[in-house]
């Protein structure tokens, strides 16, 4: 399993133009193979009449799901080279579509694949990238009294903290590096005297 991934910082769009012809790259972070087609129908909606919309996404942290689209274009000179791009670039869980209105002069197949994959390239550059760090999820239980002032030394310490759940035990939910397991049940027993509970969670990806 990867432990960090590099995703698109948020949804945008970048405009080039290319021998007269608009080349219009729209990027969005996308968790699911579902959530990359659902924003390819729409950016095919927002330009019904334009030439081509052609798509890549990666979705996986390890890219396990990889999508391309020539749209009509000529075989492996725009869905290909815009996956490329996004892999060479380490880019998981995206989804980007190149909206493409001919300006009347042909690039030829060299020209269609510097266009495309440089365009999404561009917008890369444009929307800027988060890298994700893989984690695991840890839940702390402590009393009432406690739990105020362990919450502010869990975040004045850099902690992620998750939730907080109050019940007659309050539930903290934080998120953890595999390295630092061992020091912060130590750090925890000794912060709330050996009164905490600490369980083990399942494994998820945050902000590095």
């Amino acid at each position: 399993m990867q432990d960090q991934y590099r995703t698109v910082a948020h949804e945008g769009v970048h405009e080039t133009e290319i021998s007269r012809s608009r080349f219009i790259c729209a990027l969005a972070p996308a968790a699911t193979e579902e959530e990359a087609q659902a924003f390819v129908a729409r950016i095919r909606k927002e330009h019904p009449t334009a030439t081509h919309n052609c798509f890549a996404y990666v979705i996986g942290a390890d890219a396990s799901v990889q999508k391309a689209s020539d749209d009509g274009e000529p075989g492996g000179t725009a869905g290909v080279p815009m996956l490329q791009m996004l892999m060479r670039r380490e880019i998981r869980y995206a989804v980007a579509v190149v909206t493409r209105y001919y300006g009347g002069v042909k690039l030829g197949a060299g020209g269609l694949i510097r266009a495309y994959g440089g365009v999404v390239g561009e917008a890369l550059d444009e929307l800027g990238t988060l890298t994700r760090q893989r984690f695991r999820i840890a839940v702390v239980t402590v009393d009432i009294q406690r739990a105020g002032r362990l919450e502010n030394d869990l975040r004045a310490t850099g902690r992620t903290v998750r939730e907080v759940r109050y019940a007659e035990r309050v539930t903290i939910e934080i998120g953890l590096p595999d390295a630092e397991v061992d020091a912060f049940r130590r750090w925890l027993a000794n912060a709330t005297a050996g009164t905490a509970g600490f369980e083990l969670g399942g494994e998820a990806y945050g902000d590095a």
